[in-house]
């Protein structure tokens, strides 16, 4: 009879290792705000419509910062302020990201997604990633 390991390294699996950073609903939809949406502070990441609560937001949003894939720096114009800001590594995420927003459209009666950012996605994916880039700086 074979012994089944129950390993908890997560090593070696790539979606393993994404689950490890993005395994929950919250980490995914901030960095939508902030390569979508613009969102820098943490306050702007305290939709009400979306209920993420405050202990939840702090802990992804140190997640995310201790993964490099996000960086927390003090707002040169209010020092009582911090301003989150995706990393390269946060900027990579950006083809996957697109993706998962192609695929919700097509699949998902519900979806909300401009119309023009959908078919720019689909006609010019490459010049849709270059100017987010730009807008990320």
């Amino acid at each position: 009879m074979a012994i089944k390991s129950k390993s908890t390294v997560w090593e070696g699996c790539p979606i393993r290792f994404g689950m490890g950073i993005f395994g929950d609903k919250w980490t995914l939809l901030i960095v939508r705000d902030m390569m979508f949406k613009g969102k820098r502070y943490y306050g702007e990441f305290t939709d009400p419509e979306e209920g993420i609560s405050t202990n939840i937001l702090a802990d992804r949003l140190g997640k995310l910062v201790s993964n490099g894939v996000a960086e927390k720096e003090r707002d040169p114009d209010n020092q009582s302020k911090f301003i989150y800001r995706l990393t390269v590594k946060g900027k990579e995420l950006l083809p996957m990201m697109l993706a998962m927003v192609d695929w919700a459209e097509k699949h998902d009666p519900n979806t909300e997604v401009p119309k023009e950012f959908i078919q720019k996605l689909r006609k010019d994916p490459d010049s849709l990633k270059k100017d987010i880039l730009i807008q990320l700086g």
